[in-house]
């Protein structure tokens, strides 16, 4: 077979396996067919599962490339536009855009906790005070509104109550009035926890013990985490399209 005979093929392998042809692609194809082949190959395992609905496939893939540590703007309007097709109502999507924005809270979940131990270890703190009437209160807020309690929270709450209770609030939001049932709420934030650009695996262990106990089944999960995994084939979609060009320019210059 011909080099460019196998292209076609692999292309046409691409688009029957329910991938979304596009000049990006075709760059890739143009630089190395085979790359396009073993991609086309990898992303279409959880695809071609039907341990979720397309539905929310596209969802997971959504909060990936929209949380903060990823943003991957190409990915957000491709999940969109295909979620929309699968028939995503507009509330479902912003509320996986909800939910991918309490990304940022880690920053208090792993800091806090070693600036007490780093301040304790300097002299600079005695040790926790009891909490007062507002802080168990809003530990109890916090558990009726999000369903559970983990020890990740107890140094936020104790060093600064007003942002805590802040932070219930923001992320309550889609508990109190989303859409989405609550093992696919769960299922944005093991999306987000597992990706490569984040990996809180104290998150994602919290989270998928909370999927589980709301139904969700182990294979769900698991391509959950597949399709995290794929954020790497990225590296070659918005590579590729600046390699092409710069190659042009070095061969015309």
């Amino acid at each position: 077979m011909s080099g460019s005979a196998r292209a076609q093929e692999i292309k046409a392998d691409f688009i029957a396996a329910g991938g979304l042809w596009d000049a990006t692609w075709e760059t890739v194809l143009n630089l190395d067919p085979e790359l396009v082949a073993v991609c086309s190959k990898l992303a279409s395992v959880p695809r071609r599962s039907g341990r979720l609905e397309p539905k929310t496939k596209e969802l997971v893939a959504l909060c990936v490339d929209a949380s903060s540590t990823h943003l991957h703007l190409p990915g957000v309007r491709q999940h969109i536009r295909t979620a929309l097709g699968h028939g995503a109502s507009a509330a479902e999507l912003m509320e996986v855009l909800e939910l991918s924005a309490t990304v940022s809270i880690h920053a208090m979940n792993v800091g806090i906790p070693i600036l007490l131990d780093v301040a304790s270890e300097l002299g600079q703190r005695a040790g926790s005070e009891p909490r007062s009437q507002r802080q168990v209160y809003l530990q109890e807020q916090f558990t009726r509104s999000r369903g559970y309690w983990n020890t990740t929270w107890d140094a936020v709450l104790e060093l600064d109550p007003d942002f805590f209770e802040a932070y219930t609030e923001f992320s309550s939001l889609p508990w109190r009035s989303g859409v989405l049932e609550p093992k696919v709420k769960e299922f944005m934030y093991i999306a987000f926890d597992a990706s490569a650009t984040h990996l809180y695996e104290v998150g994602l262990r919290l989270h998928i013990e909370n999927a589980l106990g709301y139904g969700a089944s182990i294979g769900e999960i698991a391509e959950i985490l597949e399709i995290a995994a794929l954020i790497g084939i990225q590296s070659v979609t918005s590579a590729a399209p600046i390699l092409a060009e710069e190659l042009a320019r070095f061969r015309t210059g």
